[in-house]
């Protein structure tokens, strides 16, 4: 079956980053993003949510590319080698979006539902020029927020600069925060086999 072609009127006047980029260390060393779970690979629940809310699909991965295509309107690789971690990820997505804002979101979160979505969005509105990230208590979630996307040149100086952590380049520019309860489900990322095979039952 084809998937879902892109909207001709999306929901948000945003792109959105599903990052499939990583080593997947918890899972054996396979591709998170293909892992099945409820019947579907996980990154097809996120396209499931995201495909209507957005002409500009992004996922960045550096493998399996010929299997992530039919997700995705684009797709990124990090420009270095060796997995350098989901920064390298968000700047590949922010060097290619085509909005003025990118929404990044981890394929491994399919618990995720629109009203989250929604409120990262609300709650950039009155600041589009500041980033918006998802705070669970009091640990910041620097895998679910939404970037300017004018913030490129900058972050992208403070990876040349050494800086790998995505949460301390951005808390660098007045972060806004989307604040969640400790244990919302929506934010669970199912990333281990046991994480996966539970939320199944």
């Amino acid at each position: 079956m084809p998937l879902a072609s892109p909207p001709n009127q999306p929901l948000f006047a945003s792109s959105i980053l599903l990052l499939a980029g990583g080593r997947g260390l918890r899972v054996g060393g396979q591709d998170k993003g293909l892992l099945t779970w409820r019947g579907q690979p996980l990154i097809a629940q996120l396209h499931a949510l995201c495909r209507p809310l957005s002409d500009d699909l992004i996922i960045s991965c550096n493998r399996n590319q010929a299997r992530y295509q039919d997700y995705a309107d684009q797709l990124v690789g990090d420009r270095e080698e060796g997995f350098p971690g989901p920064f390298a990820g968000i700047l590949a997505g922010l060097a290619v979006a085509r909005h003025p804002a990118l929404l990044v979101l981890p394929c491994d979160a399919p618990l995720l539902d629109l009203s989250l979505l929604e409120a990262l969005h609300e709650r950039a509105a009155a600041n589009p020029d500041r980033p918006v990230m998802v705070r669970r208590g009091a640990q910041w979630e620097p895998l679910f927020c939404l970037l300017p996307t004018h913030l490129l040149a900058a972050l992208e100086q403070a990876w040349k600069a050494g800086e790998r952590s995505p949460r301390r380049a951005l808390l660098a520019f007045g972060t806004l925060a989307l604040d969640c309860a400790e244990d919302d489900p929506r934010l669970a990322n199912l990333n281990t086999p046991d994480l996966l095979a539970a939320s199944e039952r």
